[in-house]
C-alpha cells in the first residue's frame, strides 16, 4: 500500500470545519468522497489539523493509504475534478510508509487577520475580524512577546479539550500592519507552535486585541498565564480571521 500525502487549500466559510459530520458539509467529507471516486473504494483520510467551522487553510496536510496505480503527483489534478467549490488540492506526493499527517508534524503555523477601522469591509467580511475601536499596535506587540516559548497555555484553551498536557511551545509570534483604506489598517498575526490547544490561536488573537484596546495589560496577561484561569484572558476571536498557513515536518 502506498501512502499519499495531500496539501489542501480551502475556504472555511463553506464548510462546518474539517472533522467529518453526518448532516453537514465538511472538508474531510469532501476530500474523502473525492478520493473514493478516484480509487473506487473508501480510504481512511488523516488530517493534520482539525480546523473549526469558518476557519480557512492554505496548507492543510492530509494522507491516506491506497493500492491505486494513480501516480502520486497526479492525484492533485484528478482530485480537483471531483472536489466541490471552495476546496482545492494544491499538491500531492508519495510519503514514507510511516508518515502520519498529524503525528509526524513538528510545528504548525496559523495567521489571524484583523481589519481595524470604523467601517466594515464588503470584501473581507469572511476573511478578517472587523474591530472598529482603534488598537494600540505597540501594546499588542508587547503582549505578543509574552506568549513566546514553552508555557502552560491552560488559560488560552476553550473547555471541552481532552488533552493530557496544556504545555505548548510557541516558536514565533509576529505582527504585521498594512493600510486598509478608509483610515484603517489590516493587522496580521502569524503564530507558529509545536501544537495548539482547542481555540488557542483564536484566544491569543482575542487577548492581543484586548491588549490593544487597553482592557488587558502585560501584567494581566502574565497573571492569566500563571493562574491558568480562562476568564482572565481575552475573548475567543471569531473564526473567519484564522487561516492554517502550513504544517512543518522533519
Amino acid at each position: 500500500m502506498r501512502n499519499i500525502a495531500l496539501v489542501l487549500e480551502y475556504d472555511g466559510t463553506l464548510f462546518h470545519g474539517w472533522q467529518a459530520q453526518i448532516n453537514a458539509p465538511t472538508v474531510h467529507g469532501a476530500v474523502s468522497e473525492a478520493v473514493r471516486k478516484l480509487d473506487g473504494a473508501p480510504r481512511r483520510l488523516i488530517g493534520a489539523s482539525r480546523t473549526d467551522a469558518g476557519v480557512h487553510a492554505r496548507g492543510q496536510v492530509a494522507n491516506f493509504h491506497t493500492d491505486s496505480r494513480i501516480p502520486a503527483d497526479k492525484y492533485a489534478f484528478a482530485l480537483n475534478t471531483a472536489l466541490p467549490e471552495g476546496v482545492v488540492c494544491v499538491e500531492s506526493y508519495e510519503a514514507a510508509p510511516d508518515f502520519h499527517a498529524r503525528f509526524s508534524a513538528v510545528s504548525k503555523k496559523y495567521s489571524y487577520l484583523i481589519l481595524n477601522r470604523r467601517q466594515p469591509s464588503a470584501l473581507h467580511r469572511n476573511r478578517a475580524w472587523h474591530v472598529p475601536i482603534e488598537l494600540d499596535e505597540a501594546a499588542m506587540r508587547g503582549a505578543a512577546r509574552l506568549f513566546i516559548g514553552e508555557k502552560d497555555f491552560r488559560a488560552l484553551m476553550s473547555a471541552g479539550s481532552p488533552v493530557k498536557s496544556t504545555i505548548r511551545t510557541v516558536l514565533s509570534l509576529e505582527l504585521g500592519v498594512t493600510p486598509a483604506g478608509g483610515g484603517g489598517s489590516f493587522i496580521k498575526f502569524e503564530i507558529e507552535a509545536n501544537g495548539f490547544l482547542y481555540n488557542m490561536a483564536r484566544i491569543i488573537a482575542g487577548t492581543l486585541v484586548y491588549a490593544g484596546m487597553g482592557r488587558l495589560s502585560a501584567a494581566d496577561i502574565g497573571r492569566a498565564l500563571a493562574s491558568g484561569d480562562r476568564k482572565s484572558a481575552g475573548k475567543t476571536a471569531p473564526p473567519q480571521g484564522l487561516c492554517l498557513e502550513y504544517i512543518k515536518y522533519k
